[in-house]
């Protein structure tokens, strides 16, 4: 069995600085978003419906409010995605969650194709 798979990313927009660090295990991801310095936030999970059912993704915050809506807003977006438990972190120092909104999505991307590149070399 192979070990969990850790990438970090940045992006520098605006003179801000927005940071991932993605860590998927076998049955999960954790996505740790932040800005200007890697910092644990409002933390969100989902769990995507099991493949023979429908409807949405579920997820629920686990720690924080000030940024409620991103933290779940991404955490669904990487379950539904990956098809994995989700856990996602978000922590803003100066902007809002409608600022970094944008940002944040370009680097979850960024993290997945990155991701997704590893995976394709080791076949």
């Amino acid at each position: 069995m192979e070990r969990a798979n850790v990438i970090k990313e940045e992006l520098t927009e605006k003179d801000y600085r927005f940071l991932a660090v993605y860590v998927e295990a076998q049955n999960s991801c954790l996505v740790l978003l932040s800005e200007k310095e890697d910092k644990l936030g409002t933390m969100a999970i989902a769990v995507p419906r099991p493949k023979d059912l429908l409807g949405p993704v579920s997820s629920s915050i686990l720690v924080g409010d000030k940024n409620a809506i991103s933290a779940r807003m991404f955490a669904e977006y990487v379950a539904a995605k990956k098809g994995k438990i989700a856990v996602v972190s978000v922590y803003l120092d100066k902007l809002t969650e409608v600022q970094a909104q944008a940002y944040f999505m370009r680097l979850i991307e960024k993290v997945l194709r990155t991701e997704e590149t590893k995976e394709a070399e080791k076949i």
